[in-house]
């Protein structure tokens, strides 16, 4: 097996090194601190029209559709080197990766000039409407209806966990259109606009004291017939696509890599490492899982360049890294001592980033699906297990 990269990916990477060179200030965060304020916002928003101009947030959409058609493993190395730079992923988030990839292959030719666009060229947000407050893990348990009204469907419930909700332009709703069909079968996918009449946003502040998630309220909401997605009732299967892209890519793994080269280079400046053994033991296995981890990754882009869709593969990729994640913040807590529960001040290590990204990062084990979840779909698809 050739691990080595073909001279033209290689170039290619160096392109997108340039871009972020050029773009992208190496201390941006610095600059500009405040995660949910104005500036930040205006920050994000200016960035995303530029990386739009480069049709950057298409990169893997057919080229009739405004995109770039770039390849699996150009799709991975785009996104390898996004992460490492740390580059802002908000406008990269449900439009680019789920709406573009379900409307792609089951929208219409008016939803698909109407809506991949604005998120082409940056210009938009959306947010995903899955989760209910009784319907996770088991998402077809979903309660919200959409009842045909004529040319509209009147959408009641709620969604719950709906990450900047409170920011979004569009929604990517799923909602039950048939109450007596079973479960799976009695969904629709709807394209709604977050201002419309009878949508109340309420934020969630996550256990590292920042507002990302939502619960979004719908009373009486009324949304035209031309914006469902597919078949009425066949919804499921839709926002199963859009599940499968976003449990696929590097992302996932890239910020765990960089935290673990953190941690062992202050190992080494501290001696950390050398002055408690077990500490160097447990470095020297992680150093194995985060390279296994980069490696499934690798397989799930190689995998759709081969034209084989991920399926199981994807679910092994998201679950190891997801699960890592979680081994090395709990592995740099030990390595940092008592000073990993520091949020500023000199005595703070890493920037006092350790103790918020211990809180942040309990959820990473559930959003794009549990771990439990992940495991059943390896143990049916992967291992034909009943």
């Amino acid at each position: 097996m050739d691990f080595s990269w073909s001279k033209e990916e290689s170039a290619f990477r160096e392109e997108i090194r340039a871009f972020l060179k050029e773009n992208l200030p190496a201390d941006w965060r610095e600059q500009v601190t405040d995660v949910e304020g104005e500036e930040r916002e205006s920050f994000e928003r200016d960035f995303a029209r530029r990386v739009g101009e480069h049709r950057y947030l298409s990169i893997g959409w057919p080229k009739e559709y405004g995109g770039l058609g770039w390849s699996p493993m150009q799709q991975l190395i785009f996104n390898e080197e996004w992460a490492d730079a740390k580059a802002p992923r908000s406008f990269m988030g449900p439009g680019v990766y789920q709406v573009a990839a379900s409307l792609i292959i089951h929208g219409t030719e008016e939803q698909k000039r109407t809506f991949l666009p604005p998120i082409a060229r940056g210009e938009v947000r959306w947010s995903t409407l899955f989760s209910e407050p009784n319907a996770g893990s088991d998402l077809a348990s979903l309660q919200t209806t959409a009842i045909e009204d004529g040319d509209v469907f009147v959408v009641n419930g709620q969604k719950i966990w709906n990450t900047m909700a409170h920011k979004a332009e569009h929604g990517f709703l799923l909602a039950r259109t048939d109450p007596n069909a079973p479960k799976h079968k009695g969904i629709g996918l709807l394209l709604i606009d977050m201002n419309w009449p009878g949508i109340t946003v309420k934020p969630i502040i996550n256990m590292a004291d920042v507002h990302s998630f939502n619960s979004v309220y719908f009373d009486n909401v009324r949304v035209p017939r031309d914006r469902l997605v597919g078949e009425k009732t066949r919804g499921w299967y839709v926002g199963a696509t859009a599940l499968n892209v976003e449990r696929s890519g590097i992302r996932y793994h890239v910020p765990s890599e960089q935290l673990f080269d953190e941690l062992v280079a202050y190992a080494r400046e501290t001696k950390n490492g050398t002055s408690r053994p077990e500490l160097r033991q447990r470095l020297a296995a992680m150093a194995c899982d985060v390279a296994a981890s980069r490696l499934l990754s690798y397989r799930v882009a190689w995998l759709q360049s081969k034209g084989t869709p991920p399926s199981y593969e994807a679910s092994v990729s998201k679950l190891f890294a997801a699960e890592m994640t979680q081994h090395v913040i709990g592995l740099g807590m030990q390595v940092l001592g008592l000073r990993s529960q520091l949020a500023s001040g000199k005595r703070a290590a890493l920037h006092g980033k350790m103790q918020k990204l211990d809180r942040a990062q309990r959820a990473i084990t559930v959003g794009a699906g549990t771990s439990e979840i992940q495991r059943t779909i390896i143990a049916k698809r992967g291992l034909g297990l009943p």
